[in-house]
């Protein structure tokens, strides 16, 4: 399974090289993540390909290797719409938080070792759940839900 730090760097390079679109592996993994990066704006569209194009008629009829996803990246006046995204859990340094930490870097404050979330900050908690197994850190607090604090995006 790849790893979460592999889906940063190539959406927070593909923003600094000005690309419009990017692919990437086909895994439950990134398209949670990509999901909750089109849910709070930071690209326009998700779509299903192969390596070649997101056509996602094509994806049905090509192996497994050949899977990708397309994600359309946004700008605003000619500037990223996300600018920094970064890896919060590691896999030397899991980091795990409950709804009490979860609901101190939501609203400001520091927890464990981790920055509070600034305004159009999120955080991707991965969750035991499996109806909602990748949330972003205000909907798992809503939720109830308690995770992996695996990355944040600004």
């Amino acid at each position: 399974m790849p790893l979460p730090y592999d889906l940063c760097a190539r959406v927070q390079n593909a923003f600094r090289a000005r690309h419009h679109r990017i692919a990437v592996d086909h895994t439950i993994q990134n398209l949670g993540i990509l999901s909750i990066l089109l849910r709070t704006g930071f690209i326009s569209n998700v779509t299903r390909g192969t390596i070649q194009s997101p056509s996602p008629a094509d994806f049905l009829h090509v192996g497994e290797a050949q899977r990708r996803i397309w994600a359309e990246l946004k700008y605003r006046d000619d500037r990223p719409v996300l600018t920094d995204m970064e890896l919060i859990s590691r896999p030397s340094r899991r980091i795990f938080m409950d709804i009490g930490e979860l609901r101190r870097i939501c609203s400001g404050r520091r927890a464990q070792t981790i920055k509070p979330l600034g305004m159009g900050e999120i955080a991707v908690v991965r969750t035991k759940s499996k109806e909602h197994e990748w949330l972003e850190a205000r909907e798992a607090l809503q939720l109830n839900l308690e995770g992996e604090v695996i990355c944040r995006a600004r």
